[in-house]
This record gives structure tokens, C-alpha cells and sequence, in this order.
């Protein structure tokens, strides 16, 4: 088990391989579609004005997220009498969905890591090749165990996408999960792609 604390050095990024068991603890934030769509459009293919609710909402997340971890996730969460929110499940998403946006994320704000499920694809593989990132396998169909991996939520954005879909900002402790995809340009995905289909193939005479 290779322990990983958030801000994560390049060199810490580097040092990993395919197939390593990490434990990642440290703050991170949770994005899914419309958080990316919103990230690319809104702080990278444009300049938000610093003072402008974007501008301020990308001067808060991007310390966090360079050095730092995207999760793929829609949470369920829950809020108690005194308007603190807690997950209640927080498994990982299909990853796949965030491949048009990953590799532009990666380079424009500096991110480590990203968790989700399923792997990605050939753009995001080049961008942790280049910038120093990993994609890490969590667990699926174990979102209620990960919930409990979420020590607290310290501050939730842009509601007004659902609350699956905000920006989630986590305090989380011995996630444990698998690099599956390096910075030196193996994934896992890939290989189990292609010797299925050379399996297929064969069983098929193909």
C-alpha cells in the first residue's frame, strides 16, 4: 500500500506504476459532467474576469485542485439539523463520460489524480504522460464503504447544477484504490481491451 497525502508531488505521481494499491487521504473534489463541461468552458477556453462569480469560484478550487484529486462521483448526501452535509453513498461514476474534458483539466490546473471507474481513454492517458497524473480504480457497487471513507464535506459549489452534479469539496482518509493508468504511459484498460479482443479473435478464427 502506497500512501498519497493531497497537494501529491509530481515525483510521488511518477514513482507509480500500474497495478499499485494507494491510499489517498487529503482533500478532493468531486466533478462530473456538467463540472467539467463548466471548468473547460468557463476557466480554461476562456479568461473568467477575477471578480466575476466564475473568476472566484476558480481562485478558490484551483490551489485545491493543482497538486490535487478529482473524483468522479454523484453523491448522495444528506444534510443535519445544523446544515452540515454528509455523503451517504459515494461511489465512483463511469469515467468514460469525462474523456472529451480530462486531458485540458490535467494540464490547465495541475491535477494529480482522478478516481472514478472504467478507465479512460487515449487523450487523458497522453495528458498524465505529460503533466504527471494518474487515473485511480475505486471500488464499484461499494458507495456506502467510500461514504465512509469521507471524513468531511468542507464546502459544496454551484448547487444549481443538482447535487450530484456540484462541486464537492471533501476531506477524505485512506480511500483505497488502484493506479490503473500511469504517468508513463500503460493502462490497464488498454491491455485488458486488447488481449480480449486477441482472445475473441482467436476463439472466433478471426
Amino acid at each position: 500500500m502506497i500512501d498519497l497525502s493531497t497537494p501529491i508531488s509530481e515525483a510521488a505521481i511518477r514513482s507509480l506504476r500500474v497495478g499499485d494499491v494507494v491510499s489517498v487521504s487529503g482533500v478532493a473534489v468531486t466533478a462530473r459532467d456538467t463540472a467539467h463541461k463548466y471548468m473547460v468552458e468557463r476557466w480554461i477556453e476562456s479568461a473568467p474576469f477575477p471578480d466575476s462569480e466564475d473568476g472566484k469560484l476558480l481562485a478558490t478550487l484551483k490551489p485545491i485542485l493543482a497538486g490535487g484529486v478529482i473524483y468522479h462521483c454523484g453523491p448522495v448526501v444528506r444534510q443535519d439539523e445544523k446544515g452540515k452535509w454528509h455523503f451517504v453513498a459515494a461511489g465512483p461514476t463511469t469515467s468514460s463520460r469525462e474523456e472529451p474534458f480530462e486531458h485540458k483539466v490535467i494540464a490547465a490546473l495541475g491535477v494529480r489524480a482522478v478516481i472514478g471507474k472504467g478507465g479512460m481513454g487515449e487523450k487523458t492517458l497522453a495528458a498524465c504522460q505529460e503533466h504527471g497524473a494518474v487515473y485511480l480504480h475505486a471500488v464499484g457497487g461499494a458507495a456506502t464503504l467510500i461514504a465512509q471513507r469521507v471524513r468531511e464535506v468542507e464546502a459544496v459549489y454551484k448547487t444549481e447544477f443538482g447535487l450530484p452534479e456540484a462541486f464537492w469539496q471533501i476531506r477524505v482518509e485512506d480511500f483505497q484504490c488502484v493506479v490503473t493508468m500511469d504517468s508513463h504511459g500503460e493502462s490497464l484498460h488498454a491491455k485488458v481491451l486488447a488481449d480480449s479482443r486477441d482472445r475473441f479473435n482467436e476463439m472466433y478464427g478471426l
